[in-house]
């Protein structure tokens, strides 16, 4: 553990002690609200709606993220309210409050939200994979579904198997289910009529709850707290030790929010697969490994770079004379992370707020390191 707040802190102060007077300039490209690489296009906007056609891969962010004209390639999505109106021609990975899927999808979907709705009009080609606080499954899926959620209603056809998990979980009447239907929930499966299950009906058992181990649970969130403290400590000390460059951080984690959810999340899911694509290789193993190792510091810097921009934020708001102290702005910084640590437990928003930050400080990281980087 001790070596990964080491790393965490090297990739700290590497992504923000060579930043300078060139900031502007090497962030020009990036400070627009859309950008197109090649047949790829960027978008962070409060509102980013996307009307034009993709042919590659679009990578979208903001409060509200509407797509309402066709992708060639993977959609990449994430927002308070997430919408695709128009088919993609990959997979789609999509994270946010309200999530709707209302179009052709040719391969897999994976998808976590609040709520996460696939509606008639939707057909979704491989896979789905979702998470939710409320899933309505109205659009047809032609390979197998694996949902986990507060509430579950099926009312589609399914062609191979289906795992839910959840407190209620109904099948409505148009819900047709070629494959297996395996259920674990603490209430009885509610199927209409005219729902149809080909393989059979399974419900299996799982422990939603730890109260017959009492023992474990209590030294599983004895660990989460030491964890906790840890991270406050860690964010206190970074505040202190590189006060400018904290402040740059969370200055860009509250202005180019948008940015910053976008580039957090492209780096959850990209820096993984490269890992693997380097470590098959054989002789890129040892990089691997230390891409992991950057990898794991970059999650943890991140979760506590966003409570250092939200503990500045509030500082700023509540009074502008202390937030120009750096023991202030230490202070806030740890009491930002314990709150964001609090709130994480509550039922399904928790989760996803504690997700967002985590993306949000991420991706300031990265627009820091873009920084350094020469002006093309």
């Amino acid at each position: 553990m001790p070596r990964v707040f080491v790393i965490a802190a090297l990739i700290f102060f590497a992504v923000t002690v060579s930043a300078n007077e060139r900031e502007r300039g090497a962030l020009r490209m990036m400070e627009g609200a859309e950008h197109a690489l090649g047949a790829d296009r960027f978008v962070a906007r409060g509102s980013a709606l996307v009307s034009g056609p993709v042919a590659g891969d679009l990578f979208a962010a903001g409060g509200e993220v509407d797509v309402v004209a066709t992708v060639g390639g993977d959609a990449v999505l994430a927002g308070g309210r997430v919408r695709l109106d128009a088919a993609a021609g990959q997979d789609l990975y999509a994270a946010g409050g309200r999530v709707s899927l209302n179009a052709p999808l040719v391969r897999n979907a994976r998808i976590a939200g609040g709520s996460v709705l696939i509606g008639p009009r939707a057909r979704i080609g491989g896979g789905a994979s979702i998470a939710a606080g409320k899933v309505d499954l109205l659009g047809a899926v032609d390979g197998y579904l694996q949902v986990a959620a507060g509430r579950v209603f099926i009312d589609a056809p399914v062609a191979g198997d289906v795992e839910a998990i959840g407190r209620t979980i109904e099948l409505g009447p148009n819900a047709r289910i070629a494959g297996r239907l395996r259920y674990a929930s603490r209430q009885d499966l509610m199927r209409h009529a005219d729902a149809q299950v080909g393989g059979g009906v399974e419900r299996f058992a799982l422990d939603l709850d730890l109260e017959d181990k009492l023992p474990v649970k209590g030294f599983v969130v004895a660990l989460y707290w030491v964890w906790i403290a840890g991270l406050m400590v860690l964010g206190a000390v970074l505040v202190a030790a590189l006060p400018q460059h904290a402040a740059r951080i969370a200055g860009d984690a509250r202005r180019r929010f948008g940015w910053s959810v976008l580039l957090g999340f492209v780096a959850l899911v990209v820096i993984p697969a490269a890992t693997v694509a380097i470590a098959v290789t054989g002789i890129g193993v040892p990089l691997a490994l230390l891409l992991v190792l950057c990898y794991l510091g970059l999650l943890l810097v991140g979760y506590v770079t966003a409570g250092i921009a939200l503990g500045a934020a509030a500082l700023e708001r509540w009074s502008a004379e202390r937030a120009k102290r750096t023991g202030w702005r230490a202070a806030a910084a740890a009491a930002a992370i314990l709150l964001i640590a609090l709130f994480a437990w509550v039922p399904f928003l928790g989760a996803l707020v504690a997700f967002v930050a985590l993306l949000v400080g991420m991706g300031a990281i990265l627009l820091q390191l873009r920084r350094t980087l020469p002006q093309p």
